[in-house]
């Protein structure tokens, strides 16, 4: 009896699933993954688990051959543009590119009317930012930056706790990052390679470099170890910020800067001062020398370390507020009702309250304190109204909303600004020791034009908007 009715329930099993698998098959996205490195295959990988992968485009055929073996119906390109014209259907777009390369298959796919996932920082320049977000909006197509812990219940809280007076009004928040050599290292105050090794076969330099200036190739740009030069990465606030500022941004409302400073600090590193080694005398001109260093890691590159100051007016009932981020190993003052002794790790966030103090962990996982302990320990026990929608991860949130009504909660309308607060960042860098003053409508700098030449981009010839 047992064999009958197993063999009856075997018989009928094909055309139950065959039903369902037809209808999840309509409902699956036929999508394209521009960009196939290290987090283009996380990307990939994730998505590939419940839609259509139907083309990878990366610059680098060796990548892309990575990542065969989780598509391998998928066609290969090397140019987007090709691609975006040889498969039409495409319905959705990942684009995880150097971030000098964001811009133009994002305007691409969105002037497509295609979905579009893109990592962060959104782009390469504020002004970039700004039009993919006005494209997007426009086009209204369904949008998520790659901020990954934006869909944590962790960043809910933080807001739901600040937004319910847990330690009452913030006026100061203190964010730290420890790249660029902790974590994920890159380079960073280096000038211009002068070596110029070949190029791997598997690479189309001229495709990589794309809308950047003319250049040799290197390993020391591509494939992985771009994050750290101006022309081709956003050094660690591009890098992290757009994660660890993202509470802050959040959970305050913050929105657009008044202004923004940096103070940023360079070292001259292995090349001047092997010279004082080699033999070759040049540290009889230690001064000079030391001066083309830190000249060419400053034209070049980002800074070892910087502390960036922005302050933020009044807004949504809440009083002013200055946001201090810290990186390359320097960490903030601790702060009132921050224990004693105990250490400042990785990468994190202080809420300065008038009652209290949270603490937004940022490292492979995401640790959410309040400080004192009793107050702590109050919110645990009465938390505050989930005001904010839960979601079960950034793939899932931003896949269900290209099929339905929703929108994602990383939506460009979010993220662009959070992107552009973080870019601005980076232009203080350019021009260090100043207190920027910045007209958001006008989109300048109101006291310096040297900083107003950082707001744009300029494209090579072929590769511009």
């Amino acid at each position: 009896m047992e064999a009958a009715t197993s063999a009856i329930a075997v018989g009928l099993l094909p055309d139950s699933l065959s039903g369902q698998a037809r209808s999840a098959t309509e409902k699956k996205l036929n999508i394209a993954c521009i960009g196939v490195g290290v987090q283009g295959t996380t990307n990939l990988r994730s998505v590939s688990q419940t839609e259509n992968i139907v083309a990878v485009c990366d610059v680098d055929s060796a990548q892309a051959q990575k990542v065969a073996q989780y598509c391998p119906g998928a066609r290969y390109f090397r140019d987007y543009r090709t691609m975006f014209d040889a498969l039409p259907g495409i319905g959705a777009v990942i684009v995880a590119t150097p971030d000098h390369a964001h811009f133009g298959p994002a305007m691409a796919a969105i002037a497509r009317g295609k979905h579009l996932y893109c990592e962060k920082p959104l782009a390469h320049s504020v002004e970039e930012v700004q039009k993919i977000t006005n494209a997007a909006r426009l086009a209204g197509v369904k949008t998520q930056m790659g901020i990954q812990s934006h869909s944590s219940e962790h960043i809910r809280l933080c807001c739901e706790w600040i937004w319910s007076g847990a330690i009452g009004e913030v006026r100061e928040v203190h964010a730290w990052c420890d790249r660029p050599t902790g974590g994920f290292p890159f380079p960073s105050s280096i000038s211009r390679p002068l070596d110029q090794p070949s190029i791997p076969d598997s690479l189309d330099w001229d495709a990589w470099l794309g809308p950047a200036k003319q250049r040799a190739y290197h390993p020391l740009y591509a494939p992985i170890l771009w994050r750290g030069w101006h022309d081709f990465g956003s050094g660690t606030l591009g890098d992290m910020g757009c994660h660890i500022l993202d509470a802050p941004f959040w959970a305050l409302k913050l929105g657009t800067p008044l202004s923004v400073e940096a103070n940023v600090s360079y070292n001259p590193g292995q090349q001047f001062w092997r010279s004082w080694a080699d033999g070759s005398n040049r540290w009889r001109e230690w001064s000079k020398a030391l001066q083309e260093e830190l000249t060419g890691a400053r034209s070049e590159s980002y800074p070892d370390a910087s502390i960036v100051r922005y302050k933020f007016p009044a807004r949504a009932g809440m009083p002013p507020v200055q946001l201090t981020w810290y990186d390359g190993g320097l960490l903030p003052e601790l702060p009132k009702h921050f224990p004693k002794g105990k250490a400042l790790t990785g990468n994190g966030a202080f809420f300065v309250g008038e009652k209290g103090l949270i603490r937004f962990t940022h490292n492979a996982g995401i640790r959410l304190e309040m400080y004192p302990d009793a107050l702590f320990e109050h919110h645990r026990r009465n938390p505050p109204p989930k005001t904010i929608p839960r979601v079960s991860g950034p793939y899932t949130d931003w896949l269900e909303a290209c099929k339905s009504d929703k929108t994602s909660s990383a939506n460009f309308e979010y993220s662009g600004p959070l992107s552009e607060m973080v870019l601005l960042g980076l232009i203080a860098m350019r021009v260090p020791n100043k207190e920027l003053q910045w007209d958001p409508t006008a989109k300048v700098f109101v006291n310096d034009d040297v900083a107003n030449g950082y707001v744009a981009k300029e494209y090579r010839r072929g590769w511009g908007p």
